[in-house]
């Protein structure tokens, strides 16, 4: 009998066995309250670490909008320095455009100024030097600025009171050498129209020889009947 009661409890149909904890109460409800303060604890923590990031999103974030700000304030601060610069470079362009345009005008100012004392000194040499009246010729002067081109002017005076328009004609002639041989010209076209009420000044060109060297240049002036009313010769 009792080996079959023994049998039966290492079998399956054995009866099941319950094991219970014998805790007390109170300590039971001391270690529900533990872990319950553990959890709320956690859930505080994990509350307050949100908080903080949350605080840092909204830092970061108004950092953020200062540095914005901050970019936009330096980038109007630039386009105003640019567009200073701008203006300045053209005030700039500008003052040099009229400065180079004052030294162009104090060029000619001063190539008119010499053309003003020259014409005054020959003009100044040209006054008559007696009170005698008639037909005068005064400072003819001549020079080669290029090979077979020979320039001249002179200065045709008519003195007295009451006289009227001279018309008359004047002839130049050349003279000097040409290859080494005595040389004598008078430019084609014969004499040239003049008129004169009180002064003429003429001037002109004369086409010669290349080869020819011009020594004397001498001026004839006639009247309507061909009379030789003044000559004057200059040598070169």
């Amino acid at each position: 009998m009792r080996w079959k009661l023994f049998r039966r409890r290492l079998s399956i149909s054995a009866p099941r066995m319950i094991v219970r904890s014998h805790l007390p109460w109170p300590l039971r409800w001391a270690v529900l309250a533990l872990m319950l303060g553990f959890s709320a604890a956690i859930a505080l923590w994990a509350f307050e670490f949100g908080k903080d990031i949350a605080g840092l999103d909204r830092g970061a974030q108004a950092e953020l909008e200062h540095a914005r700000e901050e970019l936009a304030q330096l980038r109007g601060q630039r386009d105003k320095a640019q567009a200073i610069a701008d203006t300045a470079d053209s005030l700039l362009k500008a003052e040099r455009a009229a400065q180079e345009r004052l030294a162009q005008q104090l060029k000619q100012a001063e190539a008119d100024n010499l053309s003003l004392k020259s014409d005054l000194g020959f003009f100044e040499r040209l006054l008559p030097a007696s009170s005698g009246s008639g037909i005068n010729v005064r400072g003819l002067q001549a020079d080669t600025r290029a090979p077979g081109q020979l320039r001249y002017q002179l200065l045709v005076t008519q003195s007295g009171k009451g006289v009227s328009e001279f018309g008359g004609r004047y002839e130049l002639q050349l003279s000097g050498t040409l290859d080494g041989q005595p040389w004598s010209y008078i430019p084609p076209g014969g004499a040239k129209v003049l008129r004169v009420r009180q002064y003429a000044r003429v001037e002109g060109t004369v086409e010669v020889p290349t080869q020819a060297v011009v020594k004397v240049v001498q001026v004839k002036v006639t009247d309507g009947d061909g009379s030789v009313r003044a000559t004057q010769s200059v040598k070169l």
